[in-house]
């Protein structure tokens, strides 16, 4: 299953150090201070029971929505852990797991949630199509069994949504339930303050790409010869935070000034074939024109699977990320565990991820100068944005830890309250 090109893929996805800095103890710990537990909930369902907290060398079973995700399995340590997170339940069948599909989850129905076996409970993503009633309804279900519910915010704005209003509500009931209120960035932590008066522990996305195949990206990169700059604009199937065509004009422009610059765009066969169902016809129409003038190269498929996904990125100098509006980027990890640097709107909290090169674009509007300008920058610097894997390491280590000491300490303060 694709993992940042299908429809399941994650809008969001790290707060880390240069690339060129090694991990250190000031960087590696200086978001991952883990509030006390929220106080426990009065009068807890008399048939459950509160949670029992740890004891040492025992396991804690987390119901993570998803688990079967690639951030939620980059949560768990490389080797063993204390944490285990239960399978996602088949749509189809809950009684048994899902394999690769997990949408729509299982673990949100209050149904399940109410006599499901596990210690903590944490949301990540996935509830985009839930009402608000429901996910209140799952809330009280977890609060009446005395387990802890843990958010981690990824998005604050739903990037499939041109109506923020659906996410908002979503929120609106989850985060002010929360125990622990989890993010990735100190940008969206303190629009969660602002928001919901709510202090989130920020945690960094780990890697996404395997270590392996980031070594080899890496070690091949080092290789590379040449004078070509190949700037990447992936369309895919235009979400809804996408604008493409506010950008292409300047990306052509700008890019064929550049000496060996190459513009490469990618989309999917349901926007840019004839027959797709989501065709856009404009966009289709100036891409192949475009491409017929030998000013981009056009590349038309479906969604690649995780290794063409990586080749892909690993082969572009820049990706260049279209966003009118959004959070986090995962297309922006992933990019920065190959070395492909990343040009990438003011919107949301893209910066605080990682360096990037920034360019003003917002639903207000886009700034086309700050644009080429970014363009000509990423050429001109050549900048080394990826993040070695040791460093990419010790960051999966940190953060695992982080996600057992908040799980231990909600677990000691239900036991204890």
């Amino acid at each position: 299953m694709p993992l940042l090109s299908g429809p399941d893929s994650p809008s969001h996805a790290t707060q880390a150090p240069h690339a060129t800095q090694a991990p250190q103890g000031t960087q590696a710990t200086q978001h991952l201070r883990v509030p006390p537990p929220r106080a426990s909930s009065p009068d807890p369902s008399p048939t459950a029971g509160p949670t029992s907290g740890p004891t040492a060398g025992s396991t804690i079973t987390v119901a993570s929505v998803p688990s079967g995700h690639v951030y939620v399995r980059h949560l768990a340590p490389e080797a063993d852990s204390a944490v285990v997170r239960l399978p996602d339940p088949d749509p189809d069948t809950p009684d048994r797991p899902a394999g690769a599909r997990w949408w729509p989850p299982v673990m949100l129905r209050p149904e399940w949630a109410r006599t499901a076996d596990f210690d903590v409970f944490h949301v990540h993503f996935g509830f985009d199509a839930v009402d608000p009633a429901e996910l209140a309804e799952l809330t009280e279900v977890l609060r009446g069994r005395g387990k802890p519910f843990v958010l981690t915010v990824h998005d604050l704005r739903n990037p499939h949504h041109e109506d923020r209003a659906a996410h908002d509500a979503q929120l609106d009931v989850l985060v002010p339930a929360a125990d622990a209120v989890v993010t990735l960035t100190c940008g969206a932590a303190a629009e969660i303050a602002r928001r919901w008066g709510r202090e989130a522990l920020v945690l960094p996305h780990p890697h996404v790409v395997p270590f392996s195949t980031m070594e080899a990206a890496q070690e091949r990169r080092g290789w590379r010869t040449g004078d070509t700059f190949r700037v990447g604009l992936h369309v895919k199937s235009l979400r809804a935070s996408m604008d493409p065509m506010a950008l292409l004009p300047t990306l052509v422009e700008t890019v064929a000034a550049i000496p060996g610059g190459v513009l490469q765009v990618n989309g999917h066969r349901d926007v840019l074939d004839p027959d797709g169902a989501r065709r856009d016809e404009s966009l289709a129409a100036y891409l192949h024109e475009q491409a017929d003038a030998g000013r981009l190269e056009l590349h038309v498929h479906d969604f690649l699977d995780d290794a063409a996904l990586w080749d892909y990125l690993a082969s572009l100098d820049v990706s260049v990320l279209p966003y009118r509006f959004g959070t986090h980027s995962g297309w922006l990890e992933a990019c920065r565990d190959l070395g492909t640097a990343v040009v990438a709107p003011t919107c949301g909290h893209y910066a605080d991820q990682g360096p990037v090169l920034s360019y003003d674009h917002d639903e207000a509007g886009l700034d086309e100068a700050s644009l080429a300008s970014a363009l000509r920058r990423a050429h001109a610097e050549r900048p080394a944005e990826g993040v070695s894997v040791a460093w990419r390491r010790a960051q999966r280590a940190a953060v695992a830890a982080a996600h057992e000491q908040l799980y231990s300490r909600l677990l000691s303060g239900r036991a204890g309250a």
